[in-house]
């Protein structure tokens, strides 16, 4: 075991709040980054996870949900003139109030089950999808179980990270815009951290009287004969539409829709704001705690130096240090940042954390640490032999 490990090990509660200063700075980096892309994360898992090949929507559309989105229901037949294209669906949504209902009567009128306990409403957005075999509205996650669920009238499912928020569980009856549905279905990794989302059947939306019949649907999504030919059908059909809409490959419309939201300037202050402060932070307390640790250990270093050891080596000796604080602080910052993101998914907020930001602000970490370490080196000149016989 090295020098500085050992110093570390046996003096460590002079070097917490160091490690505590990058855990902090860590946590904060990851935890606001992480919330950003679990929201990203939501806009791109219903496109990501489609069955549909190809989407039309505006020329103007750059992504789903910017830009506009109604197309004209009279393009659906238009794009079956594509010989390759096989199905031709609409991406619909509706929207309305979500009240769980459980030991209330549901025939009561809204001021009564207030009165009964009943829990407040929600507006909640609806996936709308097709439950015909294979359609291509029907995510590629779905099992064949749950889509047998959604077949049923007046059923719905919800996203794992909308039943708290919603207060529903599996079985559980609730009121759709005054009407009673069943809870069939649980789904994972579709959040929406702005809305509560539900999924429910067309069929099930219009006998519910829900369902919208007008002339402007949504985007369309499309099957194509063999999905790795998409992208030469996109151009055929883009030249088809000659300039009334533009078509997008599903990775295409993914990444758009993932960009799209980074576009916001907001969100770009937001993130960088919080990086710099926590390298404020981090460079501040983390420089200071090292100082002060080797300022209390500079009768050691000087004994080094009374047995030859070159301030080369010391330096080396406080780098290397430094480097192990790094390393514990990260270690404390992951683990800070997963015990929020439990809290968080517990109240329908997702942090994520892909591998590629835990070695981004890991790197960025362990450099705050090395760079206080450097800042530090100064007080080495302190370590005089001389002062070991005052």
């Amino acid at each position: 075991m090295s020098l500085a490990l050992s110093t570390l090990l046996f003096e460590w509660r002079r070097y917490m709040a160091a490690v505590m200063a990058l855990a902090l700075s860590g946590l904060l980096v990851l935890a606001m980054t992480g919330v950003f892309i679990g929201i990203g994360k939501g806009f791109t898992a219903a496109i990501e996870r489609s069955s549909a090949d190809i989407f039309i929507m505006q020329p103007g559309a750059k992504a789903l949900f910017s830009g506009p989105m109604g197309m004209p229901r009279r393009f659906v037949p238009l794009a079956y003139n594509h010989p390759e294209v096989v199905e031709v669906k609409t991406l619909d949504m509706s929207g309305g109030n979500f009240q769980n209902i459980k030991d209330v009567d549901p025939t009561m009128s809204a001021a009564d089950r207030a009165k009964q306990g009943a829990p407040k409403q929600k507006s909640v957005l609806v996936n709308i999808i097709d439950t015909a075999p294979g359609s291509v509205t029907i995510p590629r996650d779905y099992s064949e179980e749950l889509v047998e669920a959604l077949r049923q009238p007046f059923t719905v499912a919800v996203d794992e990270t909308a039943l708290t928020p919603l207060g529903v569980k599996l079985g559980d009856k609730a009121l759709f815009n005054g009407q009673t549905v069943t809870v069939v279905g649980v789904l994972r990794g579709y959040p929406n951290m702005m809305q509560p989302t539900i999924v429910m059947s067309r069929d099930s939306l219009r006998m519910l009287g829900e369902a919208f019949e007008g002339p402007r649907v949504g985007p369309l999504m499309i099957k194509v004969k063999d999905p790795a030919r998409a992208e030469h059908v996109v151009a055929q059909l883009n030249a088809m539409g000659n300039g009334q809409w533009k078509a997008w490959t599903r990775q295409q419309l993914a990444d758009a829709n993932a960009g799209a939201m980074f576009e916001e300037g907001i969100l770009v202050i937001i993130i960088g704001g919080c990086v710099v402060l926590g390298i404020i932070i981090g460079v501040a307390i983390t420089w200071q705690t090292l100082r002060g640790a080797i300022m209390a250990n500079i009768k050691e270093f000087a004994s080094l130096r009374a047995l030859g050891v070159g301030m080369g080596s010391l330096r080396r000796i406080v780098m290397e240090l430094s480097f192990w604080v790094g390393m514990v602080g990260v270690g404390a910052a992951i683990l800070l940042t997963w015990l929020l993101s439990l809290f968080a998914l517990s109240n329908a907020v997702i942090i994520s954390m892909p591998p590629s930001l835990l070695l981004v602000v890991g790197g960025g970490l362990i450099g705050i640490s090395m760079l206080s370490g450097f800042l530090s080196m100064g007080i080495l000149k302190k370590s005089q032999p001389a002062d070991l016989l005052r």
